[in-house]
């Protein structure tokens, strides 16, 4: 379903997400607003379903690795569904109002989590159904969002994973920031037909639109990974953040809880997130899935890659635990290096190595 906001002036598609606008002519000053100010953000390409029903929260909640059976009224959370060997197959985050739980998961995947949650109904008094052609996503980033509700007339929730019910239907949630931590993220569900009408009261009361790469250039530099994009079939919780944000460590017996508790006992995951610096040598970014190399060893594979308005190309990865700081790394023929805040706790000396490894990636100095 083709958002009307990609018929605004300016207005690029995404690559990947045809539906919605990569950038609306800007791509770089579209990103500091989200940064300094406040842009909304088009996200309707995401899938949405709904699951009433009395027995929802005890079944979600033996089904998925978040605690949910007593999950409040007007909050959310995230989770995520796994295998029985413990990789992610879907990240999806919650939304408890008036008796129904709402998850929003990545574009194209909400059938394939409705035909899993259908298959396991059993005799329960749940119905999981995609609701994604009636209602749509979008996103107000920025330090000043709160003032663009406000003047919107629109609730401001308070406490990340908060929510609070629009007029009219749909919902307002606050989620974690992105960036450097500044740039607030409020979440807006609204019906779908009214999405064009709803975005323009918010672009009345201050905000700017703003396309779907400047969004992904914050949450990169911010270490949110995407199901599916930053994570592949062998991905398991603890290499990514998701091991805080989505996973609730005191509770057993869901599919994949063993695999998540025994990587979380002995304190090593085969693999960790960091953000790479890549040189820029070639004006390409490298699509998810692309070999992080050592040599001629792999050592890794890159997620999200994005151009950062100000780290330049930077891009997600799991890689080894052992590689490190000063391990020699390549991206295709683009020089990479990993960003000091992603070295182990408590290594200065490696840290300062790694901040001059990543100017001599900026400068192109280094060849590999």
């Amino acid at each position: 379903m083709i958002s009307p906001l990609l018929g605004r002036p300016g207005a690029v598609a995404h690559e990947h997400s045809p539906t919605v606008a990569a950038h609306y002519g800007e791509p770089f000053p579209e990103q500091r607003r989200l940064a300094e100010g406040a842009g909304l953000v088009d996200r309707s390409d995401r899938d949405v379903l709904v699951v009433p029903g009395a027995d929802r929260l005890s079944w979600l909640h033996s089904l998925t690795s978040q605690h949910l059976e007593r999950l409040g009224d007007a909050s959310g959370s995230e989770a995520l569904v796994l295998s029985p060997q413990g990789h992610v197959e879907h990240h999806v985050v919650l939304t408890e109002l008036a008796g129904t739980t709402w998850g929003d998961v990545e574009p194209g995947t909400g059938a394939a989590l409705v035909g899993f949650l259908q298959r396991m109904r059993f005799m329960l008094r749940v119905d999981p159904e995609l609701v994604t052609a009636g209602w749509a996503l979008l996103s107000l980033v920025g330090p000043r969002g709160d003032a663009v509700l406000t003047a919107a007339g629109w609730p401001v929730p308070a406490e990340p994973y908060a929510v609070t019910p629009l007029p009219g239907g749909g919902w307002v949630r606050r989620m974690p920031a992105i960036g450097d931590g500044t740039a607030a993220v409020v979440d807006l569900l609204v019906p779908r037909v009214e999405l064009a009408a709803r975005a323009d009261e918010l672009l009345a009361a201050g905000a700017v639109l703003a396309g779907l790469d400047a969004y992904e250039a914050l949450r990169v530099e911010a270490r949110r990974p995407r199901a599916g994009v930053d994570s592949d079939h062998r991905t398991i919780p603890n290499e990514l953040e998701w091991l805080r944000t989505a996973v609730h460590l005191e509770k057993g017996c869901y599919r994949g809880q063993e695999t998540v508790a025994r990587v979380h006992n002995l304190g090593r995951p085969p693999r960790r997130l960091v953000l790479l610096h890549l040189d820029g040598m070639s004006e390409a970014l490298p699509a998810a899935g692309t070999p992080v190399t050592s040599g001629t060893r792999e050592v890794g594979r890159v997620g999200t890659a994005v151009r950062h308005h100000e780290y330049g190309f930077v891009a997600l990865a799991l890689v080894k635990q052992s590689v490190t700081p000063e391990t020699p790394l390549k991206v295709g023929e683009a020089t990479a290096a990993i960003d000091p805040d992603d070295t182990p706790a408590g290594l200065d000396d490696t840290q300062a190595a790694a901040r001059d490894r990543i100017r001599a990636v900026r400068s192109a100095t280094i060849h590999g």
